[in-house]
């Protein structure tokens, strides 16, 4: 039976811990093997000791390392749309591709329009990833970068934690983005954040050698050239080498967070990573404009109107926060297909509770949160997803958090829609008592519109 059980005491976690174990999910929006942010973390930061950085310089450095994808899914269903491609195939291949020369641009291009397509498809593609040209390129990284910057600071990061993050795809010779900053104008901690990441990359793919190769191919045009020296200047050190292929390279890279300036996690800073996380969770895709936020705050809703604890509240909300993390994990081929989806297709979309389940047990602090907010696409009836769980192994929370998650799918007004009145909408949820929906909390979710006059969430077209 699932439970919902309060977290240990917030004030005994490090904020690394929650961190670099969420961090999972930006690499899976990237399209990067996982705990990729926190072996780039380890790197970036022995570059760091290299040059000696302040204790508060290299605290700043760690947050960033962990979260430099913060911003990442902002950009997945533009870039989706440009190359009629898996947007998570399309950023992977970014990561290698010196897309800074014609031919590196121009093989990228061929690679990832329309793959698979019919060949007037993959022209088309092609067509229209060149008329948008650099001007798109700009857009996107723009929109990347201070998407994941805001987000940094809404979880209370350093400031030169936002500022690195903004930074990242910025090069030594000005022909980054998306401010065409050089040189030493670029902040140096976001130099370390690109060179870092870069190397993790080839370093993961190809070994050590091809990352000192690239490293010292792209010196002084994308990588400052003093960072390149340290880099390779740490070539020998094989015990720092052999600690990427730890089995646990998350405790790895907790060593490298400074202890002087060590921050825990309390009861508010969760709800703000609850918070952070949500709204890189709903930027995937149009179709979930604030969903996350908005099935917390109908959850919370039907959780006061049922009596519970204000604690048990917020730990409900958290769920509904975090519940559709795993859809970071889908293709935006399939959360923007605006038509019925394939049998295929529907079961790759179905497998996104998993992970979220898989997500959240990593992290200290929401790990109790996992098997609810996992469940939300259970039913009473046992014919939900993706586990099967019937009405004896669905507890009050979970059928909650499914009344909130539907209400809220069906009630937001998109511009891409017709939209649903309210008694349509409930009409819908009645259809559902006993088989889907629990109708107590149905019930609780008729007083909570009625006492609150709530209004959907509504996206301006």
């Amino acid at each position: 039976m699932l439970t919902l059980r309060p977290p240990p005491a917030a004030t005994q976690l490090r904020l690394s811990e929650v961190v670099s174990a969420l961090s999972y999910a930006l690499d899976i929006t990237e399209g990067q093997p996982e705990g990729h942010a926190v072996r780039t973390c380890i790197i970036g930061m022995r570059l760091a000791r290299e040059i000696y950085l302040t204790p508060k310089q290299r605290s700043a450095l760690f947050y960033a390392l962990l979260l430099k994808d913060l911003g990442c899914s902002s950009n997945a269903s533009r870039v989706c749309y440009l190359f009629s491609a898996d947007d998570r195939r399309v950023k992977r291949d970014v990561k290698t591709a010196n897309w800074t020369r014609l031919s590196g641009k121009l093989g990228y291009i061929l690679r990832n329009a329309a793959p698979g397509g019919s060949f007037a498809a993959r022209i088309a593609s092609f067509m229209r990833v060149a008329r948008a040209g650099a001007t798109a390129a700009k857009e996107l990284v723009e929109l990347r970068c201070d998407r994941g910057a805001t987000i940094a600071r809404n979880l209370s990061m350093p400031e030169e934690t936002a500022i690195a993050i903004r930074g990242l795809d910025e090069h030594w010779d000005g022909q980054g983005h998306p401010y065409g900053l050089a040189g030493d104008d670029i902040p140096m901690l976001s130099r370390i954040l690109g060179l870092a990441q870069t190397a993790e990359v080839f370093h993961h793919r190809d070994g050590l050698n091809a990352a000192l190769a690239v490293a010292k191919a792209r010196s002084g045009t994308w990588f400052d050239p003093d960072l390149v020296k340290a880099f390779h200047s740490i070539r020998n050190d094989t015990a720092f080498w052999d600690r990427l292929h730890a089995s646990d390279p998350l405790q790895e890279a907790m060593t490298f967070e400074p202890e002087e300036t060590r921050l825990t996690v309390t009861e508010e800073l969760l709800d703000s990573i609850a918070v952070g996380f949500g709204q890189v969770i709903d930027a995937k895709s149009p179709w979930t404009y604030r969903h996350s936020e908005g099935v917390a705050d109908i959850a919370a809703g039907i959780t006061e109107v049922m009596g519970f604890t204000p604690e048990n509240t917020r730990l409900l909300r958290r769920a509904a926060r975090l519940h559709d993390i795993g859809k970071l994990g889908i293709s935006n081929l399939i959360l923007d297909k605006p038509g019925k989806l394939d049998p295929h297709e529907l079961a790759l979309m179905r497998k996104h509770p998993l992970y979220t389940r898989q997500i959240l047990e990593r992290v200290s602090g929401f790990r109790e949160l996992a098997p609810i907010a996992a469940a939300h696409h259970e039913r009473l009836d046992g014919t939900g997803y993706d586990c099967g769980l019937d009405a004896s192994k669905l507890p009050t929370e979970v059928r909650i958090l499914s009344t909130a998650d539907m209400f809220e799918a069906l009630a937001a007004k998109r511009p891409y829609r017709q939209d649903l009145t309210e008694e349509q909408v409930m009409d819908i949820l009645t259809r559902n008592l006993n088989t889907a929906l629990d109708p107590a909390c149905v019930e609780a979710l008729k007083i909570f519109l009625e006492k609150t006059n709530y209004e959907p969430i509504e996206l301006a077209a």
